[in-house]
C-alpha cells in the first residue's frame, strides 16, 4: 500500500504522523511512503533520517493527497486538506467530529474513510490512541495553569506549592481518567491542595487507594461543583464522553463567582469544552479572561511539547497503520472490532453514533457500510 504523511499545518503543530523508525517497519512490509518535505523538522527528524528509513520525501502534499491510498496524520485535515482527500482514500488522524459540523459534512463529501484516532477503543475498556496525548495533556495542563496564575498572565499570582507558612493553592480536577490523573499527579508533586471529582464511585475508590492522604475525592454534583469551582485557583477541565461533544458543567454563574485572577484549563476543549466560558485557542495565543477568570483552551495541547508527543503517539499507532495497510481498511476493520470502533466516516455515511446524535446527522452501522 501507499502510505502518505503530509505536514501538519494547525498552528503551532510540529507533530508528525509517522516516524522514521515507524516508516522502516512498514517498509519492511512492503509498503510504500511518502513523506512530505521537512514534515518532522522541527522535533529533529530531518528528511535524511526518513529517506534512510525508506520513505520517499515529496514537495507538496497535493502530491501526498493524489497519491497515497492511506494518509497518516495527527491532527484533523485543516479547510484546505479536505478538498484533497478523494473518494475511498483512508484518512487516520485525530478527527473529534463532535462539535465540528463543517469538518464533518467535508468528509462526508469527500467519499473518504476517516478512522479517528480518539474513538477506537481496547479490549480494557479505554482509548488506546487518545490515552498517550491524554496522558501528555494532563500533565501539561498543570504546567499550563501554573504559567497562567502568575500575575502578568492576568492570573492571581499564586505559587502551586505555597511556600513555608503560606497555604497552596487549591487544584480542582473535574474528571478522574487519564488526563485528570494525571494532571492530579503533577499537581501533588508541586505540593499545591488538590481535589478530583468524578462520577464514578469505583474510579474515586482507585485514587484514594493510589494517591492516599495526598488527594481529595468526591463525588460529581452540582452541588459539589459549585462550591469546589467558587473557592478553586486552578480547575482542569478533564471530562471526556468518547466521540461526543463535552458536557458544559462549569456555568457562566459558577464562572462569576470565582477569585479574580483564578484559573481554568479546558482540556476537553477539543471536544467543544466542559466550560460555558470556553472558545478554542492556539499555542500562539493560547490565553483570554472571562468575569475576571483567566481560560487556557487550547485544542492542540500536546502540540507544544511535539517530540514527545510524537513518539508517543506513533507507539500506539503503529499497530493499526500496519493492520489497515497489511489487510486493506475493510479486511482490518472488520476483523478488529476495537479498530471498527474508530471508524466515523465512510463513503459519505457517518458511522460514529455519538457524532450522529451530537450533530443530528444519520447514522450509519459501521458493519452495514463494510459488508
Amino acid at each position: 500500500m501507499r502510505i502518505g504523511v503530509p505536514k501538519e499545518i494547525k498552528i503551532h503543530e510540529s507533530r508528525v504522523g509517522l516516524t522514521p523508525t515507524a516508516v522502516r517497519e512498514l517498509v519492511a512490509h512492503g509498503h510504500q511512503v511518502m513523506v512530505q518535505k521537512n514534515a518532522g523538522i522541527q522535533i529533529d527528524l530531518d528528511d535524511d533520517k526518513y529517506q534512510s528509513a525508506g520513505a520517499e520525501i515529496v514537495e507538496t502534499p497535493q502530491e501526498i493527497y493524489a497519491q497515497a491510498d492511506l494518509i497518516v496524520k495527527v491532527k484533523e485535515p485543516q479547510p484546505n486538506e479536505i478538498p484533497l482527500l478523494r473518494q475511498g482514500q483512508v484518512l487516520f488522524t485525530y478527527l473529534h467530529l463532535a462539535p465540528d459540523p463543517v469538518q464533518t459534512q467535508g468528509l462526508i463529501d469527500s467519499g473518504c474513510i476517516a478512522v479517528a484516532y480518539e474513538t477506537v477503543t481496547d479490549s480494557f475498556g479505554g482509548l488506546p490512541l487518545l490515552a498517550p496525548m491524554s496522558e501528555v495533556a494532563g500533565r501539561m495542563a498543570i504546567q499550563a495553569g501554573a504559567h497562567a496564575l502568575e500575575l502578568d498572565q492576568g492570573g492571581r499570582g499564586m505559587l502551586l506549592g505555597g511556600v513555608s507558612g503560606v497555604p497552596a493553592a487549591r487544584v480542582v480536577v473535574i474528571g478522574g481518567g487519564v488526563v485528570g490523573t494525571n494532571a492530579a499527579r503533577i499537581a501533588m508533586g508541586v505540593e499545591a491542595h488538590v481535589t478530583v471529582l468524578d462520577k464514578s464511585i469505583h474510579r474515586l475508590q482507585q485514587l484514594d487507594f493510589q494517591y492516599g492522604s495526598r488527594i481529595n475525592t468526591v463525588f460529581s454534583t452540582v452541588d459539589a461543583l459549585e462550591e469546589l469551582v467558587s473557592s478553586a485557583d486552578l480547575v482542569i477541565g478533564a471530562v471526556l464522553l468518547p466521540g461526543g461533544a463535552a458536557p458544559k458543567l462549569v456555568t457562566h454563574e459558577m464562572v462569576k463567582r470565582m477569585n479574580r485572577g483564578a484559573v481554568l484549563v479546558d482540556v476537553a476543549i477539543d471536544q467543544g469544552g466542559c466550560f460555558e466560558t470556553s472558545k478554542p485557542t492556539t499555542l500562539a495565543n493560547p490565553l483570554f479572561t472571562v468575569h475576571g477568570v483567566v481560560h487556557y483552551c487550547v485544542s492542540n495541547m500536546p502540540g507544544a511539547v511535539a517530540k514527545t508527543s510524537t513518539f508517543a503517539l506513533n507507539n500506539a499507532t503503529l499497530p493499526f497503520v500496519a493492520a489497515l495497510a497489511n489487510k486493506g481498511y475493510r479486511k482490518a476493520l472488520m476483523e478488529d472490532a476495537h479498530l471498527r470502533n474508530g471508524l466515523n466516516v465512510c463513503q459519505g455515511r457517518l458511522t460514529h453514533e455519538a457524532v450522529a446524535r451530537d450533530l443530528k446527522l444519520e447514522y450509519t452501522p459501521a458493519t452495514a457500510v463494510l459488508d
